[in-house]
C-alpha cells in the first residue's frame, strides 16, 4: 500500500511539472518548472523584470504547460530629431523596431545607425534628420529641393553651390533648415577701387546728401538719357578722371560720394560747370 502511495505521489508531482519556454531579449531557453505563476517562473530562472520592461504573459498569470514567456528589457535611447532631443525607454532590440515603437518612420530620412543595428541594453544615442522641402535661391535662379541636410551649408553642398569670398547666406550656414526654409545666397559686391587720394575735411563737410537728392532723388542706380550716371549724375569721362571704374551706377553710394568729392576737388570747387542746377545745395 505504501509503495502504491509513493508511486501515486510521483505521478501527481509529475503532472504538476510544466514544460515552458522563456525568451529573454531574443534568447530562448526551454525549462521544466513547477512554478504556479509567471513571476514564480522568473524567480526560479533568475530573470529580473523592472520598470519599463516588457513581459508577456503578465507576472500574475497562471503558468500553463507549454507556455512561452517573453521578456524584453528596457533600453534608454537619447533621440535627436531635426535638432530636438528627447529621452525614451524602448524594449526593441534593433533601431528600426525602436523607431516603430516610438511611432517614428524613417520615410526617406537619415539616421545615425542602420535600422538593423542593435540597441544595446545600456542604451544608445540616435540622431535622425527627416526629409524636408526647402527653397534655394542662388545666382539669380531658385528651386525647391528635398533634403536631409543637417545645416544650410550641407544643403548648399548637396546642390553643388560653391560660395565665393564675401557671399552672404541667409539663414546662416551652420543653422538647421526646417521644412519650408528659403535659403538665399547673395553674391558679394564688386571690390572697391583703392581710395588713395584723401578728401579734404572742408569738402567732406559739404551737404552731399542734398546734392544727391536734387540730382537724382538720392538714387545710386540713376541713369539719365543724356549720359549722366548715379546719384550725383556724373559723366563717364569725369568719373574715370577721378579713378572711377565701370559706371557710377554699378557702385554703392559710399563709392559714388567719394568720387564726387574727388571731382569737386579736381575742378577746384567750381561746381557751376559740373552741377549747374543743383550745386548750390552743397552749401545748404
Amino acid at each position: 500500500m505504501a509503495a502504491a502511495l509513493v508511486v501515486a505521489g510521483l505521478v501527481t508531482v509529475s503532472h504538476l511539472a510544466k514544460d515552458v519556454r522563456i525568451v529573454v531579449d531574443g534568447h530562448a531557453v526551454a525549462i521544466r518548472s513547477f512554478a504556479g505563476s509567471v513571476h514564480e517562473l522568473l524567480d526560479e530562472a533568475d530573470v529580473d523584470v523592472g520598470f519599463g520592461d516588457y513581459l508577456f504573459p503578465g507576472g500574475q498569470e497562471d503558468l500553463a504547460d507549454g507556455e512561452q514567456v517573453v521578456v524584453r528589457h528596457a533600453r534608454p535611447i537619447t533621440l535627436t530629431v531635426d535638432g530636438h532631443t528627447t529621452r525614451h525607454l524602448v524594449t526593441a532590440g534593433n533601431v528600426g523596431d525602436a523607431l516603430a515603437e516610438l511611432h517614428l518612420t524613417q520615410a526617406g530620412g537619415r539616421i545615425s545607425a542602420p535600422p538593423s543595428g542593435a540597441v544595446p541594453l545600456q542604451g544608445m544615442a540616435l540622431t535622425m534628420f527627416t526629409r524636408r522641402r526647402v527653397y534655394v535661391q542662388a545666382g539669380g535662379a531658385g528651386t525647391w529641393t528635398r533634403t536631409t541636410g543637417a545645416s544650410v551649408r550641407e544643403v548648399l553642398r548637396q546642390q553643388r553651390i560653391r560660395l565665393q569670398a564675401g557671399d552672404r547666406v541667409d539663414p546662416p550656414l551652420d543653422s538647421f533648415p526646417p521644412d519650408g526654409t528659403v535659403i538665399r545666397v547673395v553674391p558679394a559686391g564688386p571690390v572697391l577701387p583703392p581710395h588713395t587720394v584723401p578728401v579734404l575735411a572742408a569738402v567732406a563737410r559739404l551737404n552731399w546728401a542734398a546734392l544727391a537728392a536734387c540730382e537724382s532723388h538720392g538714387n545710386p542706380l540713376s541713369v539719365s538719357a543724356t549720359g549722366y550716371y548715379g546719384m550725383y549724375r556724373v559723366s563717364l569721362p569725369m568719373w574715370r578722371a577721378v579713378g572711377g571704374q565701370g559706371t557710377p551706377d554699378q557702385w554703392p553710394a559710399e563709392e559714388q560720394t567719394y568720387r564726387a568729392q574727388l571731382l569737386y576737388q579736381r575742378i577746384g570747387g567750381r561746381w557751376q560747370a559740373q552741377w549747374p542746377n543743383c550745386g548750390a545745395d552743397l552749401f545748404g
